[in-house]
């Protein structure tokens, strides 16, 4: 009996060539409402090397708070040149970038609302399933805390240690780029979530 993992039960290197056609870097159509951003980042191993073939996927609401997807029969604005999903490869340094819309606050369990984020999915060769995690926005200014942030459920679930592996840093200068950086394991590790 062999115990070496057979290609359909690991994901790549190859995956990469069936995707190349799928990239969808710009959610950003010039007729979506909402404030355009940037969302820049690396994926780093445990040791801080970058992860050079890896893909990461993206999936939020748009400006107003609703999804493009059928479940969502919210009573908001759905606009139509917003598809809400991207997909992009890092390069051979890590790097990833998306340009997109910032999303509303969207419904969570039992009454409650979410702050605005996107939900993250990484892929990458030695993974048998995908990592999810989220991406949430910093306060404005950045020593206080976003009350959206703060009364987050999802968030909340979050060991208080751990949440800023969650929250975007604004890069200097701009309010329209941010950086997220994915650690997969470690110290450091970004917080993933069943599902």
């Amino acid at each position: 009996m062999s115990l070496l993992a057979t290609p359909s039960q690991t994901v790549g290197p190859f995956f990469h060539i069936g995707c190349s056609k799928l990239i969808v870097s710009d959610l950003s159509a010039p007729d979506v409402s909402g404030a355009r951003i940037a969302i820049e980042g690396r994926i780093l191993d445990g040791d801080g090397n970058p992860v050079p073939d890896a893909m990461i996927e993206i999936w939020q609401a748009n400006a107003f708070g609703r999804y493009a997807h059928p479940a969502d029969t919210q009573d908001k604005p759905l606009d139509p040149g917003f598809k809400g999903f991207g997909r992009v490869p890092t390069d051979q340094n890590g790097r990833f970038s998306f340009t997109t819309i910032k999303p509303g606050p969207v419904p969570g369990s039992n009454g409650t609302t979410q702050a605005p984020h996107l939900v993250a999915s990484i892929f990458m060769r030695g993974l048998l399933k995908r990592l999810v995690s989220r991406i949430y926005f910093p306060s404005d200014p950045p020593s206080s805390i976003d009350p959206a942030n703060a009364s987050d459920p999802v968030l909340n679930s979050v060991d208080p240690d751990r949440r800023k592996t969650l929250i975007a840093r604004k890069a200097e200068g701009t309010d329209a780029v941010f950086h997220w950086d994915v650690v997969l394991q470690g110290l450091s590790e970004t917080v993933f979530f069943d599902i």
